[in-house]
């Protein structure tokens, strides 16, 4: 069965909305397959191990389900440990934002009894909770589940091994017959099938296979990088290795276009490949993307369907895919025909236990690397530029530019003597150290003194030129590190990775930066309210500078 877009499950407009802003365009296997009966009123049993997209196969159902004006408990969904059920909370107050009056409560054990019993009088429709917790709001009759109209057993065979048995039977017998039963669970072992027997009615049983797939002839690396700084890090992976021919994979058509358009206003050969796209216009981008004519297709997993290019040399995940098959499917767009290819992944913070769920499950390795240092970026041009003029040397494609080189040298040259002329004593060598120069910089001024480059965000180096400000707002003004990090993140060009120690006293706060953004620091906070409080900012002295915790060392400047 092939997997339905979610444009296909008649679905609310709003639901869609939300899902197309979760970065979801194509149903998985278990959502395909559940979706469809679980709108219908059937009760299901869904197998299906964690990863597999399972959290939206019941989620999205329940929620088109509920009537949001009926200010009573419609759905309860029951899981194993508090870290799942506030985990499916959230999941699912993405599904419902646009849905207006839904209202979704997370009730669980080690959260204050009273708060949820406050909560729970705000009359929420949708109940995630852990069976003893959901046991104490019935029994304070604080949870009334007259109404409810569909119940879901999440992990229900993790639940039995918790020892959970008797509390689910306790529940399920209270709660009113007509309804929808709606289980999932990665094995079905006997307690499970008495569960089925007992409590539901004609389930429709789903199964999906957790294939494992692998991905022979592509090497697999993964990059920590925060969302601000994705595009350079892409960049310079794509000019570090001379990368030709690449295939970039965004979650949202939305992403596509944005980076498709920040890539080309950067001068890179990239288009955009998505379903918003006519069949005539995606026809031309492959046409072009097969011809080598576009260096860098940006695609999202629905639209890459029918890419068939054997010389693609790395596969970019820009954003992590939301299920593990679309990863294999990805990266296995390149080391095709015997040859091999690179796939790198970004990710950050959370993303990196999902990364470990892929590797289990493609049964391979995914190698931790730093992204290239601009110095890196920079030989490598530099040898591709070097590589290009050895074969134009032995083609001899050279010789009829030797004259204008020798007449260049000649002109210059004839005015040896006169002090004015910079170009005096030129040499050949010094001709082509220029032509290499604007061959790997074709961007940058040709003469002319260039100014510092500002310092490298993934080179640790760049934390060594670093100058200490002194600002005139402490802990007594309710300063707090994150105020001094927004303001300067937010108010200047400093990227939020390249701020240095921050040391708060009673009554004033010193703050690292790097030396070639001192000024822009400076100038600018002088215009702006820290938390609220109009500051003022200035180079602290060598004292301060070698002593973080110095009081009252500062450079005196008058105040205007």
């Amino acid at each position: 069965m092939n997997n339905l877009i979610f444009s296909e499950l008649n679905l609310s407009k709003e639901t869609l909305k939300a899902i197309a802003e979760m970065g979801f365009e194509e149903a998985t296997p278990i959502q395909s397959q559940a979706i469809p009966p679980a709108l219908e009123g059937k009760d299901l049993i869904g197998q299906a191990q964690t990863g597999t997209g399972k959290t939206c196969a019941f989620g999205i159902p329940a929620i088109e389900r509920i009537i949001p004006q009926l200010r009573a408990v419609q759905v309860l969904i029951l899981c194993p440990t508090r870290e799942l059920a506030i985990q499916t909370a959230e999941e699912l107050k993405n599904v419902a934002k646009y849905k207006r009056g839904l209202h979704i409560l997370p009730i669980y054990g080690g959260q204050s009894m009273e708060r949820q019993i406050m909560a729970l009088r705000n009359n929420p429709q949708l109940i995630v909770g852990t069976p003893g917790r959901v046991m104490d709001h019935m029994r304070r009759n604080t949870l009334r589940l007259s109404g409810l109209k569909m119940l879901v057993l999440d992990e229900a065979d993790e639940m039995l091994n918790m020892g959970f048995r008797e509390d689910i039977d306790t529940i399920l017998e209270q709660v009113p017959q007509e309804r929808q039963t709606v289980l999932f669970s990665a094995t079905m072992p006997r307690p499970i099938m008495e569960l089925t027997a007992k409590y539901q009615r004609e389930p429709v049983f789903i199964k999906i296979a957790h294939k494992e797939l692998t991905v022979p002839g592509v090497e697999q690396f993964y990059l920590e990088v925060r969302e601000a700084h994705r595009l350079d890090v892409l960049t310079r992976l794509i000019d570090a290795n001379g990368i030709r021919l690449a295939l970039v994979f965004c979650n949202t058509k939305r992403r596509v276009d944005e980076l498709a358009a920040k890539l080309g206003a950067s001068g890179y050969a990239a288009e955009a490949l998505h379903g918003d796209m006519k069949q005539a216009q995606r026809d031309k981008v492959m046409a072009r993307f097969r011809e080598g004519t576009i260096e860098i297709l940006i695609a999202t997993d629905v639209a890459a369907r029918g890419i068939d290019v054997d010389n693609i040399e790395a596969v970019f995940n820009y954003d992590l895919p939301s299920d593990e098959e679309y990863y294999v499917h990805r990266i296995g767009r390149t080391g095709r025909a015997g040859k091999t290819g690179k796939a790198y992944t970004f990710i950050f913070g959370r993303e990196l236990f999902k990364l470990k769920d892929i590797q289990r499950y493609t049964r391979s390795t995914v190698a931790f690397m730093k992204p290239p240092s601009l110095l890196d970026v920079e030989e490598s041009k530099v040898g591709n530029v070097i590589d290009r003029l050895r074969e134009t040397i032995r083609a001899g494609q050279h010789t009829k530019y030797i004259a204008y080189i020798e007449k260049l040298a000649a002109e210059e040259n004839a005015f040896e003597g006169e002090q004015e002329n910079e170009l005096a004593d030129l040499t050949t060598l010094d001709i082509a150290a220029a032509l290499l120069k604007l061959a790997v910089s074709p961007n940058k001024a040709a003469a002319g003194e260039e100014t510092a480059p500002a310092p490298d965000p993934f080179d640790s180096r760049a934390e060594s030129e670093m100058v200490r400000l002194f600002i005139n707002a402490g802990s007594q003004d309710r300063i707090q590190p994150r105020h001094v990090i927004e303001s300067i993140a937010g108010n200047t060009s400093l990227p939020r990775n390249l701020i240095g120690a921050i040391d708060i006293c009673d009554k004033f706060t010193f703050v690292d930066v790097p030396r070639a953004y001192a000024d822009e620091v400076m100038s600018s906070l002088k215009m702006n309210r820290l938390n609220g409080r109009r500051i003022n900012i200035e180079k602290a002295n060598r004292q301060a500078s070698r002593n973080p915790r110095a009081r009252f060392n500062r450079v005196k400047t008058p105040r205007p």
